[in-house]
């Protein structure tokens, strides 16, 4: 069935919805209760594995370096740095040029944001109302910067049926004809699926025909079990044209805190985007560039970082196999639960939350209602595995004595 122009945000108490975190709408669920036992957090994504051991001596180094203005680019050793590291991770057409085709960002969330106002700027006029496509769900950001940019937001449900992965096909002519740009995120966030190298070159003959921009979501590509996710990049042809990739070490290195990411792709589109985060966007400190080139440097710590996680996952399987839909993810270190059978997202987060002191988000909050009253997110729960294995184990085995 194609998606036509009807697939937009809903007016009204969806709209409303639409503005709103997924995380003080869980807050508000809870209010009025108390954990039942002592507090488990697994709702957010917020990595808690022990910090890389260089990020301290070389704080400590360049520390001096805060006290000057940070430029938008990033520095010179940062750009190549992260161009460095993508050609030796993935399988580019050409290697990345550090002087045109990076920019750092202040975490990747900020650069998802910032990138739909400056794409709305760049593709030009469009063949009717201006829209931004996003899978659903999504993350935050996403809809926060289709909003910004003053275009239609139209959601693309991810299902079970369609591997988690917007199905390209089901998007008719006339909607892709009006889109300024569409998100991806692959691993995906929050069931973990992972595009195809075919998924991605359709997705680009798709952006070179209609002339919108791919922005691809990638922070969670460095966390998976066995087969390394690739990139929408390594797609891209030998121009990069019309995709922007965006990376951050918050996942990758087990820094949220530190807020340093980075785009890289079309050179065109990054000039634009350039400007634009010149004057608006908050710029990345000098001594936290310099941790992040020593981070892209250094594959120990992110191999320890995916054993931990495939620890978690180990149990996972053991406790959950057999119960909800649960599937190990490809990527990232989500689990996407079907509670359907439970009384429902809501119900069963109030549940684990008030009985046992876990504290997962209802996937409901996480999507929005599609045009037919269908969320994707619905009768789904998002576990984080970010805790340690033992806590972890923990929590999982609550889940199942109370959902039973």
């Amino acid at each position: 069935m194609a998606m036509t122009a009807s697939s937009r945000v809903p007016k009204g108490a969806g709209a409303a919805e639409s503005e709103r975190s997924p995380f003080a709408r869980l807050t508000e669920l809870l209010a009025p209760y108390q954990p039942g036992k002592p507090l488990i957090t697994l709702s957010l994504g917020e990595p808690q594995h022990p910090l890389p051991g260089f990020v301290g001596p070389v704080l400590a180094n360049h520390i001096a370096d805060f006290g000057r203005y940070p430029i938008a680019r990033g520095i010179e050793p940062f750009r190549r740095a992260a161009a460095d590291w993508l050609s030796s991770r993935f399988e580019l057409p050409r290697p990345i040029d550090p002087e045109s085709e990076i920019l750092v960002l202040n975490g990747s969330r900020e650069g998802l944001f910032f990138a739909a106002i400056a794409a709305a700027r760049h593709v030009g006029e469009r063949r009717g109302n201006p829209a931004i496509l996003l899978p659903n769900p999504f993350y935050p950001a996403y809809g926060a910067g289709a909003r910004a940019a003053n275009c239609e937001t139209i959601y693309l449900p991810t299902t079970l049926a369609n591997g988690f992965l917007p199905d390209l096909d089901a998007i008719d002519e006339a909607t892709l004809a009006r889109t300024v740009a569409i998100y991806i995120a692959s691993p995906a966030n929050p069931q973990g699926a992972v595009a195809s190298k075919d998924y991605f070159r359709r997705l680009k003959q798709l952006a070179d025909r209609f002339g919108f921009m791919i922005f691809s979501d990638e922070c969670y590509s460095e966390i998976y079990t066995e087969v390394a996710p690739g990139s929408m990049l390594e797609c891209a042809g030998p121009d990069f044209a019309n995709v922007v990739a965006f990376q951050s070490l918050s996942k990758r290195s087990n820094l949220p805190g530190m807020r340093v990411g980075f785009a890289a792709g079309d050179r065109k589109f990054l000039g634009l985007f350039h400007e634009l985060r010149n004057v608006a966007a908050p710029q990345v400190p000098v001594p936290l560039q310099h941790v992040a080139i020593a981070a892209y440097h250094d594959e120990i710590h992110v191999e320890e970082n995916r054993r931990l996680y495939r620890l978690k996952f180990d149990l996972a399987d053991q406790i959950l196999t057999g119960r909800y839909g649960y599937r190990r993810p490809d990527g990232g270190f989500c689990v996407w639960l079907d509670v359907s059978a439970r009384g429902g997202d809501e119900a069963a987060t109030v549940k684990l939350y008030r009985d046992g002191g876990v504290r997962v988000v209802p996937g409901s909050y996480l999507a929005r209602q599609q045009p037919d009253g269908f969320n994707p997110g619905a009768g789904y729960i998002r576990l984080a595995l970010v805790a340690d294995s033992e806590t972890t184990a923990e929590a999982l085995h609550r889940l199942v004595e109370i959902l039973g």
